[in-house]
Protein backbone atom coordinates (compact mmCIF):
# COMPACT_ATOMS: atom_id res chain seq x y z
CA UNK A 1 0.00 0.00 0.00
CA UNK A 2 1.53 3.48 -0.65
CA UNK A 3 1.58 6.61 1.87
CA UNK A 4 -0.76 8.19 -0.74
CA UNK A 5 -3.34 5.30 -0.03
CA UNK A 6 -3.06 5.14 3.45
CA UNK A 7 -3.86 9.02 3.40
CA UNK A 8 -7.34 8.46 1.95
CA UNK A 9 -8.26 5.90 3.65
CA UNK A 10 -7.68 7.97 6.99
CA UNK A 11 -9.56 11.06 5.33
CA UNK A 12 -12.42 8.52 4.54
CA UNK A 13 -12.76 7.45 7.85
CA UNK A 14 -11.88 9.85 9.88
CA UNK A 15 -9.75 7.97 11.50
CA UNK A 16 -5.44 6.85 12.20
CA UNK A 17 -6.49 4.00 14.44
CA UNK A 18 -4.40 1.01 14.45
CA UNK A 19 -5.25 -2.10 16.31
CA UNK A 20 -2.73 -4.80 17.66
CA UNK A 21 -3.68 -8.04 17.63
CA UNK A 22 -1.71 -9.39 19.84
CA UNK A 23 -3.73 -12.60 21.23
CA UNK A 24 -3.46 -14.20 24.46
CA UNK A 25 -4.79 -17.13 25.09
CA UNK A 26 -5.34 -16.58 28.98
CA UNK A 27 -6.94 -13.43 28.27
CA UNK A 28 -9.18 -14.50 25.69
CA UNK A 29 -13.19 -15.35 26.10
CA UNK A 30 -12.93 -18.67 27.78
CA UNK A 31 -15.31 -20.44 25.36
CA UNK A 32 -13.72 -19.23 22.18
CA UNK A 33 -11.10 -21.78 23.32
CA UNK A 34 -13.60 -25.05 22.57
CA UNK A 35 -12.85 -23.99 19.12
CA UNK A 36 -10.22 -25.41 16.46
CA UNK A 37 -8.27 -22.21 15.86
CA UNK A 38 -9.33 -19.80 18.90
CA UNK A 39 -6.45 -17.14 17.76
CA UNK A 40 -8.28 -16.63 14.33
CA UNK A 41 -11.92 -16.97 15.87
CA UNK A 42 -11.10 -14.44 18.31
CA UNK A 43 -9.50 -11.66 15.37
CA UNK A 44 -11.94 -12.74 12.91
CA UNK A 45 -14.83 -11.37 15.16
CA UNK A 46 -12.50 -8.03 16.27
CA UNK A 47 -11.70 -7.22 12.45
CA UNK A 48 -15.20 -7.80 11.61
CA UNK A 49 -16.49 -5.79 14.58
CA UNK A 50 -14.25 -2.84 14.11
CA UNK A 51 -12.87 -2.41 10.40
CA UNK A 52 -14.81 0.56 9.71
CA UNK A 53 -13.20 2.61 12.63
CA UNK A 54 -9.65 1.79 12.23
CA UNK A 55 -7.29 2.06 9.23
CA UNK A 56 -4.74 -0.49 10.18
CA UNK A 57 -3.82 -4.23 12.03
CA UNK A 58 -0.93 -4.97 13.77
CA UNK A 59 -0.19 -8.22 14.93
CA UNK A 60 2.59 -8.87 17.44
CA UNK A 61 4.00 -11.86 16.11
CA UNK A 62 5.58 -12.53 19.48
CA UNK A 63 1.69 -13.80 20.50
CA UNK A 64 1.47 -16.50 17.18
CA UNK A 65 5.18 -17.64 17.24
CA UNK A 66 4.66 -18.27 21.27
CA UNK A 67 2.09 -21.26 19.99
CA UNK A 68 4.39 -22.69 17.30
CA UNK A 69 2.96 -23.83 14.16
CA UNK A 70 -0.14 -23.61 15.21
CA UNK A 71 0.11 -19.99 16.14
CA UNK A 72 1.74 -19.06 12.64
CA UNK A 73 -0.93 -20.61 10.95
CA UNK A 74 -3.64 -18.51 12.53
CA UNK A 75 -0.67 -15.68 11.59
CA UNK A 76 -1.67 -16.65 8.36
CA UNK A 77 -5.35 -17.30 8.26
CA UNK A 78 -5.56 -13.45 9.82
CA UNK A 79 -3.26 -11.95 7.32
CA UNK A 80 -5.50 -13.53 4.43
CA UNK A 81 -9.04 -12.58 6.05
CA UNK A 82 -7.76 -8.90 6.14
CA UNK A 83 -6.35 -8.81 2.78
CA UNK A 84 -9.13 -10.89 1.19
CA UNK A 85 -12.02 -9.31 3.31
CA UNK A 86 -10.47 -5.37 3.86
CA UNK A 87 -7.58 -4.60 1.75
CA UNK A 88 -8.10 -1.31 2.14
CA UNK A 89 -6.38 -1.36 5.41
CA UNK A 90 -2.67 -1.69 5.87
CA UNK A 91 -1.04 -4.21 7.78
CA UNK A 92 1.58 -4.00 10.00
CA UNK A 93 3.71 -7.21 11.18
CA UNK A 94 5.09 -6.14 14.54
CA UNK A 95 8.34 -8.51 14.58
CA UNK A 96 10.97 -5.88 14.81
CA UNK A 97 13.45 -7.86 12.59
CA UNK A 98 17.02 -6.69 11.78
CA UNK A 99 20.04 -9.14 11.34
CA UNK A 100 22.91 -8.31 8.42
CA UNK A 101 21.75 -7.55 4.68
CA UNK A 102 21.22 -11.90 4.25
CA UNK A 103 19.27 -12.74 6.98
CA UNK A 104 17.23 -9.47 6.59
CA UNK A 105 16.50 -10.05 3.19
CA UNK A 106 15.10 -13.24 4.14
CA UNK A 107 12.69 -11.79 6.72
CA UNK A 108 11.27 -9.32 4.75
CA UNK A 109 10.36 -11.88 2.34
CA UNK A 110 8.71 -13.50 4.58
CA UNK A 111 6.52 -10.99 5.28
CA UNK A 112 6.09 -9.07 2.22
CA UNK A 113 6.12 -11.94 -0.11
CA UNK A 114 4.93 -15.13 1.50
CA UNK A 115 2.30 -13.15 4.53
CA UNK A 116 2.07 -10.65 2.44
CA UNK A 117 1.81 -7.71 4.88
CA UNK A 118 1.89 -4.29 4.32
CA UNK A 119 4.77 -3.05 6.09
CA UNK A 120 7.21 -4.93 8.91
CA UNK A 121 8.48 -3.10 12.15
CA UNK A 122 12.64 -3.58 12.48
CA UNK A 123 15.45 -2.60 14.96
CA UNK A 124 17.91 -0.35 13.10
CA UNK A 125 20.82 -1.04 16.09
CA UNK A 126 22.92 -3.57 13.27
CA UNK A 127 22.67 0.28 11.11
CA UNK A 128 21.98 0.16 6.95
CA UNK A 129 22.74 -3.20 5.53
CA UNK A 130 19.96 -4.78 8.06
CA UNK A 131 17.13 -2.05 6.89
CA UNK A 132 17.19 -1.43 2.89
CA UNK A 133 16.89 -5.01 2.30
CA UNK A 134 13.19 -4.53 3.75
CA UNK A 135 12.91 -1.36 1.39
CA UNK A 136 13.54 -3.19 -1.92
CA UNK A 137 9.71 -4.27 -2.03
CA UNK A 138 7.52 -1.43 -3.88
CA UNK A 139 4.87 -0.08 -1.91
CA UNK A 140 5.79 -1.93 1.41
CA UNK A 141 7.25 -0.36 4.36
CA UNK A 142 9.96 -0.70 7.31
CA UNK A 143 8.50 0.65 10.55
CA UNK A 144 11.64 1.40 12.06
CA UNK A 145 11.80 1.74 16.17
CA UNK A 146 12.56 5.53 16.98
CA UNK A 147 12.12 6.62 20.72
CA UNK A 148 10.30 3.89 22.16
CA UNK A 149 7.61 3.70 25.16
CA UNK A 150 9.55 1.03 27.20
CA UNK A 151 11.07 2.09 30.34
CA UNK A 152 14.36 0.74 28.89
CA UNK A 153 13.88 3.32 26.19
CA UNK A 154 16.71 5.40 28.67
CA UNK A 155 18.92 3.04 28.19
CA UNK A 156 20.59 3.53 24.86
CA UNK A 157 17.88 6.07 22.98
CA UNK A 158 18.48 9.22 24.72
CA UNK A 159 22.19 8.68 25.68
CA UNK A 160 24.27 11.96 24.00
CA UNK A 161 26.21 11.15 21.40
CA UNK A 162 28.36 14.46 19.30
CA UNK A 163 26.33 16.47 21.37
CA UNK A 164 22.54 14.94 20.50
CA UNK A 165 20.53 12.06 21.64
CA UNK A 166 21.55 9.02 20.16
CA UNK A 167 17.78 8.39 18.74
CA UNK A 168 17.96 11.55 16.94
CA UNK A 169 21.46 10.53 15.58
CA UNK A 170 19.53 7.84 14.19
CA UNK A 171 16.84 9.33 12.61
CA UNK A 172 18.96 11.80 10.82
CA UNK A 173 21.31 8.93 9.59
CA UNK A 174 18.21 6.90 8.44
CA UNK A 175 17.40 9.79 5.89
CA UNK A 176 20.20 8.37 3.64
CA UNK A 177 19.81 5.65 3.58
CA UNK A 178 18.41 3.68 0.23
CA UNK A 179 14.36 4.33 -0.03
CA UNK A 180 14.62 5.84 2.62
CA UNK A 181 10.98 7.40 1.57
CA UNK A 182 9.44 3.55 2.04
CA UNK A 183 10.65 4.41 6.27
CA UNK A 184 8.13 4.73 8.72
CA UNK A 185 9.12 5.35 12.37
CA UNK A 186 7.74 4.30 15.84
CA UNK A 187 7.65 6.46 18.75
CA UNK A 188 6.07 5.32 21.65
CA UNK A 189 2.79 7.89 23.08
CA UNK A 190 4.27 8.21 26.28
CA UNK A 191 7.02 10.26 25.03
CA UNK A 192 4.75 13.01 23.55
CA UNK A 193 7.11 15.85 24.72
CA UNK A 194 9.34 14.51 21.87
CA UNK A 195 7.19 14.50 19.03
CA UNK A 196 8.15 18.07 18.07
CA UNK A 197 11.58 17.62 17.93
CA UNK A 198 11.30 15.03 15.87
CA UNK A 199 8.72 16.46 13.42
CA UNK A 200 11.95 18.84 12.56
CA UNK A 201 14.34 15.87 11.39
CA UNK A 202 11.05 14.04 10.00
CA UNK A 203 8.67 16.53 8.53
CA UNK A 204 6.86 14.15 6.10
CA UNK A 205 7.42 10.73 7.51
CA UNK A 206 4.37 8.08 8.93
CA UNK A 207 4.98 7.48 12.96
CA UNK A 208 3.35 4.67 14.64
CA UNK A 209 2.81 5.59 18.11
CA UNK A 210 1.99 2.89 20.31
CA UNK A 211 0.89 3.46 24.48
CA UNK A 212 -2.27 5.22 24.01
CA UNK A 213 -4.52 3.75 26.62
CA UNK A 214 -2.95 0.71 28.72
CA UNK A 215 0.38 2.46 29.00
CA UNK A 216 -0.91 5.79 29.54
CA UNK A 217 -0.34 8.06 26.46
CA UNK A 218 -2.31 11.55 25.47
CA UNK A 219 -3.91 11.06 22.24
CA UNK A 220 -4.20 14.80 22.36
CA UNK A 221 -0.75 15.44 23.28
CA UNK A 222 0.59 13.15 20.54
CA UNK A 223 -1.77 14.58 17.98
CA UNK A 224 -0.56 18.50 19.07
CA UNK A 225 3.02 17.54 18.63
CA UNK A 226 3.19 14.67 16.05
CA UNK A 227 0.51 15.46 13.45
CA UNK A 228 1.96 16.85 10.30
CA UNK A 229 0.05 17.97 6.89
CA UNK A 230 -1.12 14.37 5.68
CA UNK A 231 -1.60 13.32 9.22
CA UNK A 232 1.56 11.35 9.33
CA UNK A 233 0.39 9.29 12.47
CA UNK A 234 -0.93 5.65 13.15
CA UNK A 235 -1.97 5.33 16.63
CA UNK A 236 -1.76 2.32 17.90
CA UNK A 237 -4.33 0.85 21.07
CA UNK A 238 -4.25 -3.49 21.59
CA UNK A 239 -5.31 -4.39 25.06
CA UNK A 240 -7.41 -1.08 25.97
CA UNK A 241 -9.80 -2.52 22.62
CA UNK A 242 -8.88 -6.18 22.21
CA UNK A 243 -9.79 -7.35 26.32
CA UNK A 244 -12.97 -4.88 26.29
CA UNK A 245 -14.50 -7.26 27.89
CA UNK A 246 -13.87 -11.16 28.80
CA UNK A 247 -17.52 -12.42 27.81
CA UNK A 248 -19.88 -13.19 25.21
CA UNK A 249 -19.54 -9.41 24.41
CA UNK A 250 -15.97 -9.08 23.42
CA UNK A 251 -16.19 -7.94 19.84
CA UNK A 252 -19.20 -5.35 19.98
CA UNK A 253 -17.45 -4.11 23.66
CA UNK A 254 -13.89 -3.86 21.60
CA UNK A 255 -15.97 -1.79 18.79
CA UNK A 256 -17.24 0.58 21.37
CA UNK A 257 -13.24 1.32 22.95
CA UNK A 258 -12.33 1.71 19.18
CA UNK A 259 -15.84 3.84 18.40
CA UNK A 260 -14.75 5.82 21.14
CA UNK A 261 -11.34 6.52 20.11
CA UNK A 262 -12.44 6.77 16.55
CA UNK A 263 -14.37 9.82 17.31
CA UNK A 264 -11.81 11.28 19.06
CA UNK A 265 -9.81 11.08 16.12
CA UNK A 266 -12.18 12.36 14.13
CA UNK A 267 -12.65 15.64 16.25
CA UNK A 268 -8.66 16.29 15.94
CA UNK A 269 -8.94 16.34 12.43
CA UNK A 270 -11.49 18.76 11.96
CA UNK A 271 -9.83 21.18 14.33
CA UNK A 272 -6.80 20.29 12.35
CA UNK A 273 -8.05 20.61 9.00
Amino acid sequence: MTTQALVSEIKKKQSFLCIGLDVDLTKIPPHLLELEDPIFEFNKAIIKATHHLCVAYKPNIAFYEAYGLKGWKSLEKTINYINKNHPEIFTIADAKRGDIGNTSSMYAKAFFEDLAFDSVTVAPYMGKDSIEPFLEFPDKHAIMLALTSNQGAFDFQTLTTDGHPLYQTVLETSKRWKNSDQLMYVVGATKASYFAEIRKILPDSFLLVPGIGAQGGSLAEVCNYGMNNKVGLLVNSSRGIIYASPDFDFASQAAQKAKALQSEMAKILADYF
